[in-house]
């Protein structure tokens, strides 16, 4: 017996990785999340399965398109194949195949190198990520207040609420809009020449009072979703909230108008944060650049994946800004979140949709539950996203029937889909 077979019979050998290649993906199309989702799967030649999601409301074609330059690739050149396919994303939800794949890429290393993801980004800078709590409106202050409560009195230690227009618009007298401009949201905000009027801004200031009234002045507390409002009434209504010590304004403006946020970051003392329809590094550059927010919020899922993610947040430590992430899908997802946010010194807050779903924590295998615990998510320490399988019996009680297609079922459709991609002559 030679060395290296003495060495194979006492030591378990987890894989090869270099002779690890990937052979299949299929999708599972779910619905009863906070936003659909799609869970995909990469299939490998050593029997090892790794595991990502497209989310959010982007349509899992994204992914498989990818199918065909995918298969027969190595899962552990994680970085070749990342370039290789970013070309096909885009902001918004339409970077969620690429950034899936490379979740299911970093699912596969892991096991395949027998480490948590975390680890193949360079280590951790701490053992659990704090999340923040989104919460669905209510009209009027009090009742919110008293619903944010409850989540404190569940252990969560950040807050998230809504306050913009959407509650304005059964208040007489509290905006001014051209015709038919509060029916749309597809027009953006600039262009709409939506206005909140005196009387709205005191309802928004009176509701934000109660809110602070009930749950007090210690717990961080965030605002998202004014409303397609022009950027100087974001302005007007930013000065009159700024003393209830919110954490961030969230997305006031579209990403893209960094001189916009440069005019509402220099206009009031709260942190403007925006981020989660920016795809790829360089395109948070510009507002890094100008100071024009204090926190970026990317959305892994969206934004090109774990690593891409952790680079985007060293971009902003480097411009002294830190980086919260945006997050509402499954439970495979989140795990990707929680080993960014583990390896990126300057993370903040990962936000968190799902409380309330039961059937959540139930979607995997083989991790701790529930997830969070006391406001936070441990980092897992067993390889890859760090669950062993995802639930079969859980996932088929919330599959996307409308949508077609079953349990991971045949892709084979996607394998010969090509086109000339190369950028370059």
């Amino acid at each position: 017996m030679d060395d290296q077979t003495a060495l194979e019979t006492n030591v378990s050998t987890f894989s090869r990785p270099s002779e690890l290649k990937i052979t299949d993906m299929r999708v599972c199309h779910l619905r009863g999340l906070p936003m659909d989702a799609s869970i995909i799967r990469l299939d490998t030649n050593q029997g090892i399965s790794g595991y990502g999601e497209v989310r959010d409301w982007a349509s899992p074609t994204y992914a498989l398109m990818l199918k065909s330059r995918i298969i027969g690739e190595n899962p552990c050149n994680i970085d070749k194949i990342f370039r290789k396919i970013k070309q096909f994303g885009h902001h918004a939800r339409q970077g969620g195949g690429v950034s899936g794949i490379e979740m299911a890429l970093f699912d596969l290393a892991g096991k395949a190198y027998n480490v948590p993801a975390y680890q193949l980004i360079g280590g951790k800078f701490r053992d659990k990520v704090l999340c923040y709590c989104d919460t669905d409106s209510t009209p009027d202050g009090k009742s919110m207040g008293e619903r944010l409560k409850r989540r404190m009195d569940r252990g969560f230690k950040f807050l998230k609420m809504d306050v913009g227009i959407g509650l304005l618009k059964d208040v007489p007298g509290t905006l001014n809009a051209p015709p038919e401009m509060l029916d749309t949201n597809t027009i953006m905000h600039p262009f709409t020449g939506i206005q909140i009027t005196p009387k709205g801004i005191e309802f928004l200031v009176d509701y934000v009072r109660q809110v602070r009234d009930v749950i007090g002045y210690e717990i961080p507390l965030a605002a998202d979703h004014f409303g397609h409002i022009t950027v100087e009434s974001a302005i007007r209504l930013g000065r009159a909230l700024d003393p209830f010590l919110l954490a961030w304004y969230e997305d006031v403006i579209p990403w893209q108008f960094t001189d916009q946020y440069v005019r509402l970051s220099q206009a009031v003392m709260t942190p403007i944060c925006t981020g989660e329809d920016i795809y790829l590094k360089e395109n948070f550059l510009p507002l890094l650049q100008a100071r024009a927010v204090s926190v970026i919020h990317p959305d892994l899922a969206t934004a090109g994946g774990i690593l891409e993610t952790k680079k985007i947040g060293d971009l902003a430590q480097d411009h002294g800004v830190a980086m919260a992430m945006h997050f509402a899908g499954s439970p495979v997802s989140f795990l990707a979140n929680v080993h960014c946010a583990a390896a990126t010194e300057n993370f903040y807050v990962l936000e968190n949709h799902s409380v309330d779903l039961e059937f959540w924590d139930n979607i995997l295998n083989g991790i701790p539950k529930p997830l969070i615990q006391d406001g936070y998510a441990v980092v897992p320490e067993t390889p890859g996203l760090g669950f062993t399988t995802v639930e079969e019996t859980a996932l088929r009680d919330c599959m996307d029937i409308v949508r077609g297609g079953g349990y991971f079922e045949d892709s084979t459709f996607w394998d010969n889909e090509r086109s000339h991609d190369r950028l370059w002559s």
